[in-house]
């Protein structure tokens, strides 16, 4: 985790504190901060840190320090949003394979326009981020996934037990521009940064063959609508745009009137109801929906009973339970069969046959790196069980890679000849934890 120099702290703060302090402030000179040398700088950093692939130009961060040097890279860059001489290159489009078979399109902006987009994210995020409400928790500092799922079960436990998980269809493809624009416009007049950010909405989306050959896919000026997945500045502007169905829900108290709370990860959405109530809140939320110009995909939309059923949010199953040790209901929070699976393929990619050419020791690496990051973040609440499932598939796996590595076929000799204190021992693999870890205390 970099940290943020105390330079570019202090004008965050500064401009946090003026929104939060004057509602209704419209900021108007912060395009010169965003070509600022220090934050440029810092943006490459962020950038670079991301490790994310080329862009449409294939440039890579190592061809930049190789040939022209970082130094240069963003001088020029600086010179170009100086001399409002900058231009954004085309998006490139690649497809990422999803869990049902499906692909999800993700555009993936040149190092340049990324380092851009961060310099701006930089700036202008703290004077959005006084405004946006307490049930949004997605793409904010110091909000976590974690913070989100603690809300949903506190709601849980105070009645709100009717739960409509929703699902909106498409949501950052099918954006309103103009909409988002003017909820941008409510606290920034600066036109050149209106104009950077009209920019990168309507920047031409290309896709390149296996050839080499690119071809225009979308976007381009005439685009209307949508904000790639992939740019540095979306998860922002996506949140801004949703900050308005949060707004009407809290200054319309909808809470207390329709007896739901909302709580929001980016368009990961759940309205929490008492009981009796997820009829009409279901309907005052396609109200809202359909004034905001987004479609709920009602095929992935269901309202469940969480005392008869369960619901999946953020990569968690939640239903309420009850306690073996005193009887009492409780919301119930462990790993989804969705997520145990994702882990279980990948720990099996990673100790397939065919990988036995490469050595032991990256093998290990590999698993221990990607075992060590999902329990990272799965190593909460009602876990044992699941880590459990986890820790024996990784021995499993492991196990069967060596024998494979070793030409032993009969499982049992496996089993005696690598125990698992043996793959602990000498090979250092990764020991999964399997204790459950306590929820915080959180104040509704």
């Amino acid at each position: 985790m970099l940290t943020t120099p105390e330079t570019i702290r202090t004008l965050q703060r500064k401009l946090y504190r003026k929104a939060k302090q004057e509602p209704a402030c419209r900021f108007h000179a912060l395009y010169d901060k965003i070509y600022r040398a220090d934050i440029l700088e810092f943006a490459y950093r962020l950038v670079r840190a991301n490790k994310g692939s080329a862009g449409i130009d294939g440039v890579t961060f190592e061809a930049i320090e190789e040939n022209e040097g970082a130094p240069a890279f963003i001088g020029e860059l600086e010179e170009a949003l100086r001399n409002k001489t900058y231009k954004p290159d085309p998006v490139k489009r690649v497809m990422i394979p999803k869990s049902d078979g499906n692909q999800r399109p993700l555009g993936i902006p040149a190092i340049r326009d990324r380092v851009a987009q961060m310099a701006a994210k930089l700036v202008i995020e703290p004077i959005f981020e006084a405004d946006f409400c307490e049930t949004s928790y997605g793409f904010r500092p110091k909000k976590s996934a974690h913070d989100a799922v603690d809300d949903v079960t506190y709601a849980m436990n105070t009645g709100y037990t009717e739960v409509i998980d929703a699902d909106l269809s498409k949501y950052f493809d099918t954006i309103p521009h103009a909409n988002l624009m003017a909820t941008v416009a409510e606290r920034i007049c600066d036109g050149e940064v209106l104009h950077l950010l009209q920019m990168w909405l309507k920047a031409p989306i290309m896709e390149m063959d296996k050839d080499g050959t690119k071809r225009n896919i979308g976007g381009g000026k005439g685009n209307r609508k949508g904000t790639p997945q992939g740019g540095v500045i979306s998860p922002l502007l996506s949140n801004l745009y949703l900050h308005i169905l949060d707004r009407i829900w809290e200054r319309n108290n909808l809470q207390q009137r329709l007896g739901a709370r909302i709580v929001r990860y980016a368009d990961d959405i759940v309205l929490l109801c008492k009981r009796g109530k997820s009829g009409r809140v279901m309907t005052i939320f396609r109200q809202i929906l359909e004034r905001l110009k987004l479609t709920l995909n009602e095929s992935k939309t269901k309202i469940v009973n969480a005392h008869k059923g369960k619901f999946d949010f953020l990569g968690f199953s939640i239903r309420m339970a009850e306690s073996w040790k005193t009887g009492n209901l409780y919301p119930h929070v462990q790993p989804s069969k969705k997520s145990l699976q994702k882990i279980k393929d990948r720990v099996t990619g990673l100790t397939a046959r065919r990988r036995t050419i490469m050595t032991l020791e990256w093998i290990v690496k590999e698993v221990n790196a990607t075992v060590r990051g999902w329990v990272g973040y799965f190593h909460y609440r009602n876990c044992s069980k699941a880590l459990g499932q986890i820790r024996s598939h990784v021995e499993e796996r492991l196990i069967t890679h060596l024998r494979k590595r070793h030409k032993i076929r009969n499982r049992n000799a496996g089993y005696v000849r690598f125990p698992n204190r043996l793959i602990y021992k000498r090979y250092s693999l990764y020991k999964v934890p399997t204790t459950a870890v306590r929820a915080k205390a959180h104040a509704l």
